[in-house]
């Protein structure tokens, strides 16, 4: 297959995952006492946290590759891949535009929760929206993807992010509260990984066995 413009724009996708991954392991570098077994990724970004800066640098890749990248897909696959596993796709594309404006516009006010408007809007607003549409968008993959043997591989990937939110979800309610970090970074990582994947097939063109099946 010829690749086009479209399909190298699949690689913002990586490139995302990278800025983030690289934001979470190195800004803590600049926050004196963060314990990342214990603490959420958020506060390294909370307004008044000492990392904020390098937090911002690290991590300034990864909200716009992530959304050109997804952007992308959902243009290539307009009329590709089954109605099914598109729904899904769109889903998971209004997850990472709901993700990257609303925790834009309400940051944490401080490190951990501080009850404050922005920090209710954050947690009980942003966060469960974008939980909820992570959580649907991946299951319509999962059972359009099994539907169709052309893309099963997809499903398996949706299959393990969303096996991997539900550890992160079930993990921070049931640790001890000094690995609440490690069970959250299951969540996290999930949804910037499983667009770094989606990115990918769409470098390689989303390439099934047919794409006969478009109406299943």
């Amino acid at each position: 297959m010829k690749k086009t413009l479209i399909n190298f724009l699949g690689l913002l996708g990586v490139v995302s995952l990278l800025s983030y991954t690289a934001a979470v392991v190195f800004s803590p570098l600049a926050y004196p006492g963060y314990d990342w077994k214990a603490q959420a990724v958020s506060d390294l970004s909370a307004v008044n946290a000492p990392s904020k800066m390098l937090w911002e640098q690290l991590s300034s890749l990864y909200g716009s590759c992530g959304i050109v990248s997804v952007m992308a897909v959902c243009v290539y696959i307009g009329e590709r891949l089954t109605k099914t596993i598109r729904t899904g796709i769109y889903l998971f594309a209004a997850m990472n535009w709901v993700s990257s404006v609303g925790y834009s516009m309400f940051p944490l006010s401080d490190s951990g929760y501080a009850g404050t408007f922005q920090d209710i809007m954050h947690v009980y607003a942003v966060t469960v929206l974008v939980v909820a549409l992570s959580i649907v968008s991946l299951l319509f993959i999962i059972v359009g993807g099994f539907k169709s043997r052309a893309y099963r591989s997809l499903a398996v990937w949706a299959a393990a992010a969303l096996i991997c939110m539900f550890i992160g979800a079930i993990g921070t309610n049931i640790v001890p509260k000094e690995f609440f970090g490690i069970a959250e970074r299951f969540s996290v990582f999930a949804a910037a990984g499983f667009n770094a994947v989606l990115g990918v097939y769409l470098f390689l063109g989303f390439e099934g066995k047919k794409t006969a099946e478009i109406s299943a």
